[in-house]
């Protein structure tokens, strides 16, 4: 059995037992308290007995962030890297030199007939055709969020991963990350209670532009930016954090309102650098979100507000946060604690009861690796354990439409129902 996931760390005061007996007594409550299994920190579990061959398709920003992580994982080999810019394609062989490199994936895939799994992290408007094919050819996936950028495409995404008899995953990273699947087992077990009240924000100071000297690699490296094939802000991180509270709260948005608009960087861009969405909950709830690239101010993050709590998640971090009247149950004493203001957080610690034998609970505070390690991991771990997939296609194909309502109500400036994407 996997380790449980919990949280605590040593309190000390004036009056505070010694080290050894605090930890043993922390280690006794977290098992006590542990109400979800656990994750690992390192992928142990999923490491073949034999190198599993996997091919990246995209080596651009985010191509070279998934190269880093799955580096970190014993056995699986990068055999193949496919991307249509000669200096993407040379800088990722670098990262990756024992790969071969090629211009399109069909030629990959004709090429390299024994791999197993394709990563896909092309930009979003262009995922389609490589997921489609690889799954053709009967290659388990693995498709970066947003899992595309228009209801057609996901249509025929969906259609490709219901035929093949093959893996198929969307890295909604917020259901890999071991820190959101303890913040959603105390959710689910009343921790805070009725869900009152959600905000996210994604705040990032950055031009989102990437300089180039050619008109055509500057267009091709600037798609966030080019209306025609981008969602934008609600598209690239929207997406990914709404889909937090969608697996939270097993519910999604019925409509949506938003606004936004260029208000920093007057260099001829039509996608907005500000925006804000309302969504509406069947149950009543509102969750807010803002995404700015004019100001980094508190970063990125999610926040549920109970009648008897609050949970805030920051990908590699997170806390709760009491109510007053809220009842005690006795592991508080051995809680970790942070002072933001006038409040304290209660840090939440994956695999605490395993770190306080191996007296290391100290270590616990944060991920040891980005959420996307996770997101990886978890798709290795279906492909050589049968495990469920952790985010479908289908989930993903929901999560998008609620993304493209948003985009929609940016666009026109009126609330825009969501769709269903249950077929």
């Amino acid at each position: 059995m996997l380790p449980f996931m919990t949280w605590n760390q040593p309190f000390r005061s004036m009056h505070s037992p010694d080290r050894r007996t605090l930890l043993t007594r922390t280690a006794g409550a977290a098992a006590a308290l542990a109400i979800a299994p656990g994750m690992e920190w390192l992928p142990a579990a999923v490491r073949p007995r034999e190198p599993l061959d996997v091919a990246l398709v995209g080596v651009g920003r985010q191509g070279r962030a998934i190269l880093a992580e799955l580096s970190k994982i014993e056995n699986v080999r990068v055999a193949a890297l496919c991307d249509i810019s000669e200096s993407r394609l040379k800088a990722g062989l670098r990262r990756a030199p024992a790969a071969k490199g090629y211009e399109t994936h069909a030629e990959m895939l004709r090429a390299e007939p024994g791999l197993k799994a394709v990563i896909v992290a092309t930009p979003s408007h262009s995922h389609r055709a490589p997921t489609v094919d690889c799954l053709a050819q009967k290659k388990h996936v693995f498709i970066e969020c947003p899992l595309a950028t228009t209801a057609e495409d996901a249509a025929l995404m969906r259609e490709a991963a219901r035929a093949a008899s093959v893996v198929c995953a969307v890295g909604m990273q917020g259901r890999s990350n071991p820190i959101y699947a303890l913040a959603r087992s105390f959710l689910r077990g009343g921790a805070i209670r009725t869900v009152t009240s959600m905000r996210a924000q994604y705040h990032k100071k950055t031009t989102w532009r990437q300089p180039a000297t050619d008109p055509a690699e500057e267009q091709a490296l600037n798609w966030q930016l080019d209306a025609a094939h981008s969602l934008g802000l609600i598209g690239e991180f929207g997406i990914q954090q709404c889909d937090v509270f969608h697996w939270m709260l097993d519910q999604y948005p019925s409509s949506v309102l938003a606004s936004g608009a260029v208000l920093t960087y007057d260099d001829g861009r039509k996608v907005a650098d500000t925006v804000q969405c309302q969504f509406a909950f069947p149950s009543g709830r509102v969750l807010h979100w803002d995404a700015t690239l004019a100001n980094s101010f508190e970063g990125q993050y999610e926040l549920m507000l109970g009648e008897m709590g609050s949970l805030k998640l920051a990908w590699t971090a997170g806390w709760m946060f009491k109510e007053a009247d809220a009842p005690t149950q006795g592991w508080e004493v051995y809680a970790n604690r942070q002072q933001f203001h006038d409040e304290q957080g209660i840090t939440l610690i994956a695999d605490a009861t395993k770190l306080a034998a191996q007296e290391k609970l100290k270590e616990g505070v944060g991920l040891p690796n980005p959420p996307l390690y996770y997101a990886l991991s978890d798709f290795l771990r279906s492909i050589l354990e049968n495990a469920p997939v952790v985010c479908t296609v289908d989930e993903a194909a929901r999560a998008l439409s609620v993304g493209l309502a948003a985009h929609r109500a940016l666009q026109t400036g009126a609330s825009v129902p969501i769709e269903s994407e249950t077929k």
